[in-house]
């Protein structure tokens, strides 16, 4: 008898190693989708070793438009187990060099209406994809980007949380009780020189007056901004990878 249990549970270690080493086949394309008339073209990825629904994640790139690192990103969550889709927020899946960058997101930033309309028309755009669970996406963005996810927050994004990583937290826009429907974890560096403590005390305040569920994690001794990019001048690995972990366990929570 104990011989026969030996057999079995070898087998069932068995089949969870392979189980959690099952190959995986990270598809990617690029989709392109019309917002009254003009073009955006996002990049989606998912696994296609599994085809079961799963959780879907929107990510919305920094300043200088749809990137390498924002791609790069909607890999890595393929690659955890989630659809991702790199959504577009400038039109024609343009990249913009340094010199124009603050000019075009501020005029998209500070336009809340067109926030709405574009994100809103890429989460629309993803839920056609077969793999994705309607009733569990959320976002995450990187600076310019992490300030959209908020941004939606604020306006009452139906979707299952955001996270901000080193984003601009204080938009002028400004959530009151029961607009934020959604969880919100932000992460930011204390010495983000976008976001000085004044600031961030004014986030935290806002986030609690407005009775919003949100997490804040401000890593100490860090004078960085864009912390997250290891092409950027101001990575930190290791608060990057802890960056990436909470996000993980945020999923973890909310999904």
């Amino acid at each position: 008898m104990k011989k026969k249990w030996i057999i079995l549970l070898l087998l069932a270690v068995s089949g969870l190693i392979f189980a959690r080493s099952k190959p995986k086949k990270i598809h990617t394309e690029t989709v392109t989708y019309m917002i009254e008339g003009q073009k955006f073209i996002g990049y989606l990825a998912y696994d296609k070793a599994t085809k079961e629904k799963r959780p879907g994640i929107i990510v919305v790139h920094e300043w200088l438009g749809i990137n390498e690192y924002a791609k790069k990103r909607a890999y890595d969550l393929a690659e955890a187990g989630y659809v991702a889709f790199a959504l577009d927020m400038y039109g024609d899946g343009k990249e913009v060099p340094q010199s124009e960058a603050r000019a075009i997101s501020g005029a998209v930033g500070s336009d809340f209406p067109l926030i709405e309309k574009r994100f809103n028309a890429a989460l629309t755009e993803f839920k056609k994809v077969k793999y994705v669970d309607q009733s569990k996406i959320a976002a995450i963005g990187y600076c310019f980007g992490g300030g959209i996810v908020l941004n939606m927050a604020r306006m009452g994004t139906q979707i299952n949380g955001v996270v901000s990583f080193h984003g601009s937290i204080n938009t002028g826009l400004t959530a009151q009780p029961g607009d934020v429907k959604t969880r919100v974890l932000a992460i930011q560096g204390d010495g983000d020189p976008a976001a000085p403590p004044e600031k961030q005390q004014a986030f935290i305040t806002e986030m609690r007056e407005s009775g919003t569920d949100f997490s804040y994690i401000i890593y100490g001794n860090l004078p960085a901004h864009n912390f997250t990019n290891p092409k950027g001048r101001t990575y930190h690995e290791s608060e990057a990878n802890m960056a990436w972990a909470a996000m993980l366990t945020f999923f973890d929570s909310v999904f």
